[in-house]
């Protein structure tokens, strides 16, 4: 079963239109001044104010101002946060005591907005913005229903920025020795692996052997991954994917559906960081029927190198 997205990522982080910070956003107004925030940082905080509140331009406000570090641009940040409509002053929703949401510090992919209250900032800040309604948000959330937002409404995000991602271009950690018998992985100058195939029978189970052990997060189901991996059939030794190749790293959601199961069988519970060599058989990969436009024949076994990047 897929996990029904958040208002704030499907509405707020992933907008399609709107995403550039309008002029002056980072300025603070008097009236979000007027708007009080209760509650330790890291805690489910309270905004306590005057309905309806109104801005008629996009402002950040500074609650308190965190000590770990930077926050640049590029950067991926996980953060908790509560939105608030400002005409009503109920909560629409809250990631409290949940996941924490991923956000891109990038004006290009996620809301200008919030990219500028965040940018330049440090972990363990929190931020209160109100984004006035002629930016458009009040509008995207309206149509969802159980928002209760209306098109003219002004909505307040208070943000607490919880983690600042690593920002690996290729597996970083300590390096761990396969069992015997497995294919053989060379790394190239950029971090490129090279797969060799031994003879024999493939393994009848799935193998999940780390290269490289990570100091990151553990990877848990549901979580996108970003990584960096090559793919080849054990019968041929041939190559059939590479992200290398393309020259951007990919990102997947770590979910049975989304990606073949022996990569949530043999991802999940690994670290940030980490290089997994998969080996791949039959029935957690594309089974009896296989995928020939990419090379991979009925019941193939496949065999992959993972590195992964980031976890959100």
């Amino acid at each position: 079963m897929r996990r029904t997205a958040p208002l704030f990522v499907a509405v707020l982080v992933a907008a399609s239109a709107l995403l550039a910070a309008p002029a002056g956003a980072a300025a603070s107004s008097s009236a979000l001044a007027k708007v009080k925030v209760t509650g330790a940082t890291g805690a489910k905080p309270k905004l306590r104010f005057s309905t309806p509140f109104r801005v008629s331009r996009t402002s950040n406000r500074v609650v308190t101002a965190g000590t770990g570090a930077d926050i640049g641009n590029g950067a991926r940040i996980s953060v908790d946060y509560v939105l608030v409509d400002g005409r009503t002053g109920k909560q629409i929703e809250s990631s409290y005591g949940k996941r924490p949401a991923s956000l891109l510090v990038d004006a290009k992919q996620s809301l200008g907005p919030l990219v500028t209250a965040v940018q330049g900032r440090k972990v363990g800040t929190r931020v209160l913005v109100a984004i006035a309604p002629r930016d458009g948000i009040a509008k995207n959330l309206a149509t969802v229903k159980k928002s209760g937002v209306k098109k003219d409404d002004t909505v307040l995000v208070l943000l607490d920025v919880t983690f600042l991602h690593p920002q690996l271009s290729r597996a970083t950690g300590t390096p761990v020795a396969p069992a015997a018998g497995l294919p053989t992985v060379t790394l190239a100058a950029d971090g490129k692996p090279s797969v060799a195939i031994p003879g024999g029978t493939p393994p009848a189970t799935l193998v999940a052997q780390l290269l490289v052990r990570g100091a990151g997060t553990t990877v848990t189901a549901g979580q996108t991954i970003h990584v960096h991996y090559v793919g080849v059939v054990w019968a041929t030794g041939k190559q059939f994917d590479s992200s290398w190749d393309r020259g951007t790293p990919a990102d997947f959601t770590i979910v049975a559906g989304q990606v073949i199961k022996g990569w949530v069988s043999g991802l999940v519970g690994q670290t940030v960081g980490s290089q997994v060599l998969l080996v791949v058989p039959p029935d957690q990969g594309y089974g009896a029927q296989g995928q020939t436009s990419a090379g991979i024949g009925p019941n193939d076994t496949l065999v992959f190198v993972v590195d992964i990047l980031d976890a959100y």
